[in-house]
């Protein structure tokens, strides 16, 4: 009995060590997110304020970018090496980086050297989550039982939500205690300095960590890889797990919990007009209720197969995208909603003349008059429509029987263009205020309930099939090469197609301006892995991990 105890007593310090490293990685990560806002005005001070937004967006996206580069170094150097010695590694990288970028000089500080250093941090940042969350799932799905294998690894799929929840409370606490202005100006370094004292603990509880049972027994044996990469990648019966893993899991894992979870406040703050504190609780709030589900569903994987409980995520979270958005900006502001059917609003110009409406590396000047009118609907959050007019027709924004011809900056200084685009900039939006279209969500018209019943949707979808992945993914590849061939797919998956998501999906927002135009990215991806993985994955519940 005491030797019971006692195994559960160290299942469950594995456990908490693993998954309190984890969090504090996604800690981290996450901070850059809540703050995007905030980070583009100090950081891109010298772009237009959606150019500068989207720049945000990119660096946040860059810093997953790099993440297959990290699985890739410290994937290898866990089949090598061993599981504990990768991961004490990358939890030190992710929180020095994290913790320089609050020391960084500001653009207004130090001009074009401040958004290059944030640029390397978010590298160093990416590099590290990138050979974090293989090491950790793998390093406890070794240590568990078969019957419990998803419920253990779950926890490390909670550490996500942990990781999350730690940085919109400290955002949200610093932000409401010293007020908007000085956290804008600096305050938003606190959270990133704050990052010290939890790196001290996390790599305290790490150090007193044994090696993996499984990694031991191959290095007694002799059978650990000599060229993981090689073996991984350059062996098809190896490389078609990778591509199996990528296409029926990880497209998914990337298109339905970062829509959910990061493009949602995009949505909520830029296209719905919902103030950025109320954001951080709404996200906080889902992030809050998704910790136990994934717990949950990890669970009800041991007892009914991974395969049903990760397909029942994916195809819910597919078909509730365009509806279930929908609905949420109907219960959100449901002003702007009536006022688009009410009043729509049409951009009526030469073709010829109108340009992308984002430029991350602040190039463009969007001089022209359809430039300028789609800029100003574009940061404002309002939907329209484009209609082409012949050649050389001066442009038109239609706002229901209302006609503005925005005057052409083209040839303009940059002072004269900035004044003509503040003067349009006004009276584009008087006369949208007088259409009934509201500057900001009204918190008195939104429906809680509703509301809310549409977030747990959300949360049910992505914890569903997120809970049991850590589980299916270290049973689906053999121990020899498993951190590096499981680590490259989870972190392309990720990183490219959840990592970019926001960026992407905001971007065919202001360039289409349809609100919704953005899920179709989501769709896509989530489609792709439904199929693949209802007729190629296998089940792979209760796999031998010394294989």
């Amino acid at each position: 009995m005491g030797g019971l105890a006692g195994q559960r007593a160290s299942m469950r310090r594995v456990v908490v060590a693993s998954a309190a490293g984890t969090a504090f990685e996604w800690y981290d990560f996450f901070i850059f997110g809540a703050l995007a806002p905030v980070i583009a005005k100090v950081f891109f001070a010298g772009l237009t304020e959606t150019a500068g937004f989207v720049a945000a967006l990119g660096l946040f996206a860059a810093g997953f970018a790099f993440r297959p580069l990290g699985a890739i170094l410290f994937g290898s150097m866990g089949d090598r090496l061993g599981r504990k010695g990768a991961f004490l590694i990358t939890v030190s990288l992710m929180g020095g980086a994290t913790f320089a970028i609050g020391l960084l000089p500001t653009h207004a500080q130090a001009g074009a050297i401040a958004p290059a250093l944030l640029i390397l941090m978010r590298i160093f940042q990416g590099m590290a989550l990138g050979g974090e969350y293989g090491g950790a799932a793998i390093y406890v799905a070794e240590h568990s039982p078969s019957d419990r294998r998803g419920f253990s690894t779950s926890w490390i799929q909670a550490s996500a939500a942990f990781g999350l929840i730690a940085a919109l409370v400290v955002v949200l606490a610093t932000r409401t205690s010293i007020g908007e202005e000085a956290f804008t100006a600096w305050g938003w370094r606190v959270p990133f300095l704050v990052s010290a004292g939890l790196l001290a603990i996390s790599i305290w509880m790490r150090m007193k960590l044994t090696e993996s049972p499984t990694f031991e027994k191959m290095r007694e044996e002799g059978e650990i890889s000599r060229a993981p990469l090689a073996e991984a990648f350059g062996r098809w019966s190896n490389m078609r797990l990778v591509l199996l893993a990528f296409f029926g899991v990880m497209c998914a894992q990337g298109a339905v919990w970062y829509c959910y979870f990061f493009y949602i406040q995009v949505f909520l703050e830029k296209s719905l007009q919902v103030a950025p504190a109320t954001v951080n609780i709404v996200v906080m709030a889902m992030t809050l209720a998704s910790a136990p589900c994934y717990v949950l569903f990890g669970w009800l994987s041991d007892r009914i197969g991974r395969k049903p409980v990760m397909l029942g995520g994916m195809l819910l979270g597919l078909v509730a995208f365009f509806p279930a958005f929908h609905a949420l900006a109907g219960f959100v502001n449901p002003a702007l909603v009536e006022a688009q059917r009410r009043t729509p609003v049409v951009v009526a110009a030469d073709p010829a003349t109108c340009s992308v409406q984002f430029d991350p590396v602040g190039a463009a000047k969007f001089s022209s008059a359809c430039d300028i009118a789609k800029g100003v609907l574009a940061t404002g959050g309002i939907p329209y429509r484009s209609a082409d007019l012949p050649a050389g027709t001066a442009t038109e924004v239609r706002i229901g029987e209302a006609r503005l011809r925005p005057a052409d900056g083209t040839g303009l200084g940059a002072d004269a263009l900035k004044t003509l685009k503040t003067e349009q900039t006004a009276a584009i939006r008087k006369a949208l205020a007088d259409g009934g279209y509201p500057l900001k969500a009204d918190p008195a018209r939104m429906n809680l309930p509703g509301i809310a019943a549409i977030l747990l949707l959300f949360v049910v979808a992505a914890t569903a099939l997120y809970g049991p992945m850590a589980a299916m993914l270290v049973e689906l590849f053999p121990a020899r090469v498993r951190y590096t061939a499981m680590s490259l797919p989870y972190h392309v998956g990720t990183g490219w197609v959840g990592g970019f998501l926001p960026v992407t999906a905001f971007a065919i927002v202001a360039m289409t301006g349809d609100l919704y135009a953005g899920l179709w990215y989501p769709v896509i991806f989530t489609a792709i892995s439904l199929l693949t993985m209802m007729f190629l994955v296998p089940e792979t519940k209760g796999r031998p991990l010394d294989a």
